[in-house]
């Protein structure tokens, strides 16, 4: 018997075989399972949130947290590395949100510039800083004037502003808070040295903790963090209530933000537009901080 020969390219340009057909399906579903895997990371890459910086905005992010992933899906994590330290992750794209208890500085918006980040602020709430002293402190009230002289060492005895004769114990928080940086701004002027006798805390809960154990200290707290563990004295004879920040009336105000990349999109807005829907302004005053 004769075999008729036929040349390769004669044999491919005929009709599909059934060899060429197998090649094809397997072509085929090897190009599907690309797309797909493909898929997946673009979608591990969107659906995944990580925010850092404040501890003052962490309870409110943390919150956002649980209910955005619950409610959609996406997985959110949270850091309290400090409002410093938020904005550097942004500026390094280690986060996707930096949550901030201040405005972000010239020179973190130049840095984050240089290296193609550029930094858009959203208001997330409102925040009074509470000044507090020991539930027993007699004193109710101080000026703003007041409160800058015994946080740079001027006012040593709180005899002097009509306390008890015993000495001050000043405590402020770490250097790369944003509450620190807030308060020196608003009640002591940029650039003010703090007495080198003040005590440093870490965090509101930490500054909480030290001034309700403490007969003669004094400290500062985010609004969403007084309880009944501290006295809030008023500043220039107004207590940081709802109506008194949301007005501007009470002297040490502060907005609380989230710092993005540029205009947010996607998952990333809908997370950041969380504080302008009902449920999240529900969980803003259920947190002790105040709505825009």
């Amino acid at each position: 018997m004769k075999f008729q020969s036929y040349p390769v390219a004669a044999y491919l340009a005929g009709k599909p075989t059934k060899t060429r057909i197998d090649i094809m399906i397997k072509k085929i579903s090897l190009f599907i399972v690309l797309l797909a895997l493909i898929s997946v990371a673009a979608g591990a890459a969107v659906n995944t949130l990580v925010l850092d910086g404040s501890t003052t905005v962490g309870p409110l992010a943390k919150t956002f947290a649980a209910y955005f992933t619950k409610k959609y899906g996406v997985r959110v994590t949270v850091s309290e590395s400090g409002s410093g330290n938020g904005a550097k992750s942004l500026i390094n794209g280690s986060c996707t949100i930096a949550t901030m208890s201040r405005a972000m500085k010239a020179a973190e918006i130049a840095a984050a510039r240089q290296k193609g980040v550029n930094p858009v602020a959203t208001i997330v709430a409102l925040d009074g800083l509470a000044m507090v002293v020991h539930p027993a402190n007699p004193v109710r009230s101080l000026t703003k004037a007041q409160i800058s002289s015994i946080y740079r060492g001027a006012i040593t005895n709180w005899r002097e502003v009509g306390g008890p004769n015993t000495r001050i114990v000043v405590i402020q928080r770490e250097s790369n808070s944003g509450t620190e940086e807030s308060f020196k701004e608003l009640v002591i002027g940029k650039g003010v040295p703090v007495t080198g006798s003040a005590e440093t805390q870490s965090s509101n809960g930490s500054v909480k903790s030290r001034v309700s154990t403490t007969l003669s200290a004094i400290g500062f707290l985010g609004h969403g963090f007084v309880d009944g563990s501290v006295k809030v004295i008023a500043v220039n004879g107004v207590l940081p209530t709802v109506a008194a920040v949301k007005s501007g009336i009470y002297p040490v105000s502060r907005p609380l933000y989230f710092y993005t990349n540029g205009q947010p999109s996607g998952v990333v807005k809908q997370f950041v537009d969380l504080p302008k829907s009902a449920e999240g302004k529900r969980m803003i005053t259920e947190l002790g901080f105040i709505n825009r």
